[in-house]
């Protein structure tokens, strides 16, 4: 094996052999010729990858992408709702029957009781998700949402619209605790990036399905026009509903409720190539073993103390709020008025409203999956760094457009309107490749085995809090300030790109154990950013590590 064909275990240098005589404790002798001195963030994982072979296109590993598939449909559920709802609210008969355009209120309140019922759902979220299993939750939050879709579907009130709003965060709220924590616990460390980070870009396999549905139907002359795309919300869900018999149950939740044989037997089918032997296997083994408990106060389901009361748990919650604040609240809360902004930017047509909602939807997942694609070899500090101050560009570019806009009245200037439409989309299309697959990998590889499903619950209470804010004070303020309210989001996101400068911790290659030990660190980013020297022979075995 050349070294150059293993890129995504977290090695940030290649050296060549010529100046091994700058690293100290390696005896040059000793080395074959050839040999090769590589930076790698946790030397043990480097050689167990190395010398661990995972076929990639195995029945084994074709099962765990399945497996991975059904945890996406999760958050293709709750993305469709959010194209769903931009779009619907923009149809005629949608308005005749609830009155939308004479209450930008009954819009808030319509939009908000959505993250209402998810904020609270997310506590029983974490305790279906801890006790029962991660699959059973995901099935639970399924049936709950198809309950929901019933009931708005069937609706002719804003009473009852607004209760199916509120039934639907529920089983969003445990869905989205699940699915996260699945998708992480049962990958490879080495696909643990792309695994859980594809999850998360569940949201566009559901917004663009619902943007593209929507458009559609807007053809329909009667209620159906947004009756239709309320039922198809289900989909994803009796996807999910029928296939979670069919995958593995999470091996880190089976080990910490004393399941050990099973979980063993799930990393040697899945991580050890059915290898009994396997050198990935062990280190994992003995890492969970060493890590997660079975007893504690991470057993009693109403006591979050943990996650805030020792440095490790704080620095690890830092992690949690800042990705679930800054993911929700970085100018990415607009995308539910989209059709209010191309109202604002002139684009005043209805089906061309829809159009640019569904275009909209597509470059946003096109940042995003490709950010997937290389999530485990980019590591995720700089990326969030310099991802959130180019948002803040374009929205600032986009902003200051819209102002020249606004100052002209009827008589726009078309190129104007256009240079701003394509900040907004250039905006979006920059935060999906910095936030949406990060969105589901930062929180889940923070927070410990023993804390994932509370912290994860934690983390839903906060990102609906702020979804909260944006969906109620949303078409308020663009309604009364028009496109001044981005002017926040500009100096917004410049804040949070100084804030990740400071306190994010780089969690690329290394396990979700090892972790442990980068949390109990002082400066847990100082210690995030250490690396150690391994020496390859051309062969790909390691042979040496040293400190750096």
């Amino acid at each position: 094996m050349s070294l150059h064909q293993v890129t995504s275990n977290g090695e940030k240098d290649i050296k060549s052999i010529n100046h091994i005589e700058t690293i100290p404790h390696i005896d040059k002798a000793t080395i074959e010729p050839g040999s090769q001195v590589k930076d790698v963030r946790n030397a043990e994982l480097y050689a167990a990858i190395h010398e661990s072979y995972i076929p990639k296109w195995s029945k084994r590993s074709i099962h765990l992408y399945f497996s991975v598939f059904i945890a996406f449909c999760c958050a293709c559920a709750n993305g469709y709702d959010g194209s769903l709802m931009t779009a619907v609210l923009a149809m005629p008969h949608f308005e005749n029957t609830f009155h939308t355009n004479d209450s930008p209120t009954t819009v808030s309140v319509i939009f908000s009781l959505y993250t209402v019922g998810a904020m609270v759902g997310a506590p029983f979220a974490a305790v279906i998700s801890d006790k029962f299993g991660r699959r059973k939750a995901m099935f639970a939050g399924s049936c709950v949402i198809i309950i929901g879709m019933v009931i708005a579907a069937t609706s002719k009130q804003v009473a009852q619209f607004v209760v199916a709003r509120f039934v639907l965060g529920l089983g969003i709220a445990i869905m989205t605790v699940a699915a996260p924590a699945y998708s992480i616990e049962i990958a490879p460390p080495h696909w643990r990036g792309r695994c859980t980070g594809f999850y998360n870009c569940g949201w566009f396999g559901g917004s663009i399905p619902a943007a593209a549905v929507t458009y559609g139907c807007n053809n329909i002359n009667s209620n159906l026009s947004w009756q239709l795309p309320l039922i198809l919300q289900a989909f994803a869900c009796v996807i999910v509903m029928t296939s979670i018999w069919f995958i593995p149950e999470s091996p880190r939740y089976l080990m910490a409720n004393g399941r050990e044989d099973e979980a063993v037997d799930f990393l040697i089918k899945y991580h050890g190539a059915d290898d009994v032997n396997s050198k990935l296997v062990a280190l994992e083994i003995q890492e969970m073993r060493e890590n997660i408990r079975q007893d504690g106060l991470d057993k009693v389901w109403w006591d979050y103390r943990p996650l805030f009361a020792s440095h490790n748990g704080r620095w690890r919650m830092a992690q949690v709020l800042m990705i679930s604040i800054f993911g929700q609240f970085s100018g990415n809360g607009l995308g539910y008025f989209n059709t209010i902004i191309y109202k604002n930017l002139g684009i005043t047509s209805v089906p061309q409203q829809l159009g640019y909602n569904l275009l909209n939807s597509v470059v946003s997942a096109v940042g995003a999956l490709t950010a997937v694609s290389l999530t485990d070899r980019m590591n995720r500090r700089p990326v969030l760094i310099i991802g959130t101050f180019i948002c803040a560009v374009t929205l600032a570019i986009n902003s200051g457009l819209s102002a020249k806009l606004d100052s002209q009245g009827v008589n726009i200037t078309k190129s104007v309107g256009q240079g701003a439409l394509a900040a907004y989309f250039l905006f979006n299309i920059i935060f999906s490749f910095t936030y949406t697959p990060l969105q589901g990998v930062i929180p889940a590889e923070a927070l410990d085995t023993n804390m994932r499903a509370k912290g994860l619950a934690a983390s839903g209470v906060i990102v609906n809090a702020i979804g909260f804010i944006n969906q109620f004070a949303g078409p308020i303020a663009l309604n009364n300030i028009k496109y001044k309210y981005i002017y926040i989001f500009v100096g917004w996101d410049v804040v949070e790109s100084i804030l990740w400068y400071f306190f994010c911790v780089e969690s690329q290659g290394r396990t979700i154990e090892q972790l442990d030990w980068v949390y109990n660190q002082p400066n847990p980013v100082k210690a995030s950013l250490k690396v150690d020297k391994v020496v390859v022979e051309q062969s790909g075995r390691v042979v040496e590590k040293v400190d750096a």
